[in-house]
Order: C-alpha cells, then sequence, then structure tokens
C-alpha cells in the first residue's frame, strides 16, 4: 500500500507540474484539450450503454459486442465500476460479488477492450462515481467502503442530529443510515460516499486514475457524479467544513451567537445559510470533475471525458447539486450526456435542445430511454437528435434491448434500429 501510495503522489505531482507549466506560460489552465482535436471529422457516436451484469461472462461480453457491431453501433459505455466494486483488475477496491463464479484470471474490463477493438468499437470505462452500495443486498466483503470507512457515507438531514456526535464505527451508524434510505426509494438508489469528505475526493481519483493508466479505453463515463437530493449530505465532515468556510467572513460576535447555537444543533450553519450551503455542494462534485479531469487530461490527452446527467439542467443544479452546464463551459468535461429518458419526443427536443445550447463547444450525445419505449420511439429520439445537432447518442441500455419485454416481445430491437443507425445523420446512407 506504501508503495502505490508513493506512485499515486508522483502521478499526481507530475499532473500539477503540467498544470503549473501551463499557468507559467501565461495561459488558461482550461478548458482541456477537447475533441475537437482528438476527434476532428469522427463519426457520429451511436453508443450502448452495458449494464455490469453483461460483463459477469465471457460469453456474455462476447455476445454484446458482436450484437453491438452488427447492429451498427460504433461506442460502447461499459459499467465496470457499479457500487464500489470492480469488473476489472482493480488496486482499489473489490472483485465484484457477481464475479465470484468466475476464474481469477478473467477480467471483464480487459476482455470487453480487446474484442470491441477487433471489431472496431470504441471503449469507455463507466464509472458510477458516489453510489457504493445497495441497501437491499449489501456488499459481501468487509474490505467494502461502507465497512471500513463507514464516516465516508453521505448523512440525510433527517438523522443527522442523532449521528453528529456518534462514532461512525457505531453499528447504529450506518444502520440509520440504512434504515432512511430503505423509507426514501422514490429518491435514493443505495448508499452514498460524500465528496464533501477529502479521503473520498482521493479514493475517486485514484480509482479513475487507475483504470486509465492499466486499460486502453478510449474514455471515462461519470455517472451518479451527484448527490441524490436535497436531503443530504449532512454529514459531520461536511458540516464542520462549511462551518469553517463560513467562519471566516463572520464577524466575533457573529461567531460566538452562532457557535453557541450549533452546540445545540449542528445543523445551525446549514439552516443560516442554505444557499451557501447548497453552493459548497455543488462545489464539491464539481471539485472531483476537475480534479479528474485534469488527472485524464495529463495522462492520456486523447481520452474522452463524459458524464451521464440529469436531462433537466434545473433539476440538476437545485435538487442533485449537479452543475453540469458549468462543467461545460470550463471545459472539464468533454461530452454531456443527458438523460433524457422521457417518453415523450417533444419533451426529449427540448431537454437535449438546452444541452446542446448550453455545450460552450463541447459535444452532446443525447441518452434515449429506450427501455421504456418501443423502437419506433426510438427511432424518432435519433432523428431528433440528429436534427438538433447532437454530436451523438446512447441508448439504455444493451442489457434491456437484447432481451424479450412487453414492447419488444420478438428481442430484436437493436436489429430493428439497424436501418436508421445505417443512415449517415443528414439522412444519407
Amino acid at each position: 500500500m506504501a508503495k502505490q501510495s508513493l506512485k499515486y503522489c508522483g502521478t499526481a505531482l507530475i499532473a500539477l507540474l503540467v498544470f503549473a507549466g501551463v499557468l507559467a506560460a501565461g495561459a488558461s489552465p482550461g478548458p482541456f484539450r477537447g475533441l475537437e482535436g482528438a476527434h476532428a471529422g469522427s463519426p457520429e457516436v451511436r453508443a450502448l450503454w452495458v449494464v455490469r451484469t453483461t460483463l459477469a461472462t465471457p460469453d456474455g461480453i462476447k455476445r454484446m459486442v458482436a450484437r453491438a457491431s452488427a447492429g451498427g453501433f460504433n461506442t460502447l459505455i461499459v459499467q465496470v465500476r457499479g457500487r464500489g466494486d470492480a469488473y476489472y483488475r482493480s488496486r482499489w477496491e473489490q472483485r465484484a460479488d457477481q464475479l465470484e463464479a468466475q476464474p481469477e484470471g478473467f477480467d471483464p474490463l480487459d476482455a470487453t477492450i480487446k474484442e470491441a477493438h477487433r471489431v472496431g468499437l470504441t471503449v469507455h470505462a463507466w464509472l458510477n462515481t458516489f453510489l457504493v452500495a445497495n441497501v437491499d443486498e449489501l456488499p459481501r466483503s468487509r474490505k467494502h467502503a461502507i465497512y471500513e470507512h463507514p464516516e465516508w457515507l453521505m448523512v440525510p438531514r433527517a438523522v443527522a442530529g442523532r449521528l453528529y456526535g456518534l462514532d461512525p464505527r457505531d453499528p447504529r451508524y450506518v444502520a440509520e443510515i440504512i434504515n432512511y434510505s430503505k423509507g426514501d426509494r422514490s429518491q435514493l438508489e443505495g448508499l452514498y460516499l460524500s465528496p464533501a469528505n477529502p479521503a473520498v475526493k482521493e479514493r475517486i481519483y485514484s480509482v479513475w486514475m487507475d483504470v486509465l493508466e492499466r486499460y486502453e479505453v478510449d474514455g471515462l463515463h461519470f455517472d451518479y457524479v451527484r448527490y441524490p437530493s436535497t436531503a443530504f449530505d449532512y454529514g459531520r465532515v461536511s458540516l464542520d467544513r462549511f462551518q469553517a468556510l463560513v467562519e471566516k467572513g463572520l464577524t466575533e460576535g457573529e461567531r460566538k451567537v452562532l457557535a453557541a447555537a450549533t452546540e445545540r444543533d449542528p445543523l445551525t450553519y446549514a439552516n443560516a445559510f442554505p444557499e451557501r450551503f447548497a453552493q459548497f455542494q455543488r462545489d464539491q462534485v464539481t471539485e472531483v470533475v476537475e480534479r479528474v479531469g485534469y488527472g485524464v487530461k495529463a495522462r492520456r490527452s486523447a481520452a474522452v471525458l463524459s458524464a451521464a446527467v440529469f436531462a433537466d439542467a434545473e433539476d440538476a443544479y437545485n435538487n442533485r447539486f449537479q452543475d453540469w452546464r458549468l462543467w461545460l463551459r470550463r471545459g472539464l468535461i468533454d461530452v454531456a450526456c443527458p438523460m433524457a429518458y422521457t417518453p415523450d419526443t417533444e419533451t426529449f427536443r427540448k431537454q437535449i435542445g438546452v444541452a446542446i445550447g448550453s455545450a460552450s463547444g463541447r459535444e452532446v450525445w443525447a441518452g434515449i430511454g429506450a427501455y421504456r419505449i418501443p423502437p419506433e420511439s426510438t427511432i424518432e429520439k435519433i432523428r431528433a437528435a440528429r436534427e438538433l445537432g447532437a454530436r451523438g447518442f446512447i441508448l439504455f441500455s444493451y442489457d434491456s434491448l437484447s432481451k424479450s419485454v412487453d414492447h419488444n416481445n420478438a428481442g430484436d430491437y437493436l436489429e430493428q434500429l439497424k436501418p436508421v443507425l445505417s443512415q449517415l445523420p443528414n439522412g444519407r446512407t
């Protein structure tokens, strides 16, 4: 572990020196070198999100690549970090539970890259960022982050007062968070790590750089790079860091008054300065995106950095603390992938149009919720994305489209899309 830490310190120093060299030359540190240079003249991106279950067996990977290639797709976004685990050889996180039946030598990401590159498909490693565990089926490995570092978890407001003074290693700490999460299924997919904790930022950076340095991926793809809702994060580290930030601008008298109130209620500063607290949360997410981005570009400038984002930009900004329009404006990501999963094509058109209007010269790949609509509706949305000027599209997901479902009994969804995929964006074949 010490040798690994030294290695990452060294690579981080190199990235810092590169960054400093840019500043010394009198240039702005951003935006990053984007797709204009690395991918100028490249074809429309026709991508599939591939959920980790497909990567659990070698045969599943081979079938997936074959069907994607035959169907006219050129890009695979493969989920290799689903719940704080690894569908690859990770230095930092444990092998996914779903791979237990496979031999140790089986590396899903490596197998996917080799198979896909052989037939000309690009591969982007899809990593869930802050979401790290399901609440109904907790990780089996005791080396998982929720067991080794319970202090890293986001804490919901409803239980924050009780947990503020409780040792995170007390079993009641995680139990409280899990119980709350089970009661709010409409907003919560599971347990989240808090980007307000510097150790979480460090872990995420290390995981992302590990994938980039060890695999010939064509890009890295953020998902769940956000807070689940405004009910989070009221953990001790988040509250204490926000308090320290605000105190810098207060008079001694104001600090004394608020200190007395904080002894009774640890949420005092968050309650007293709600808009500043919301911005503090946004800044934590943006800092993760920014640091990972600079690390990626320092190591491999042609690698594409993309992010799956809430299609409703206002909802993303206000309720998820995900300011993806800022990321585009500052060039922190190369591509925004709005998850415009609405069945209604006009709503889809509006959401993708807003994203393209906010792109600031970056790219937009339109996310289509194909899993919930018939093939003809997906075709309609692909054509709408092309008309709007999106650089490409991504369908969610290969896994749901490769089997028989209510709106595709024959299980030939991908095959039904091939005619429109064989056309160029201008309608020519």
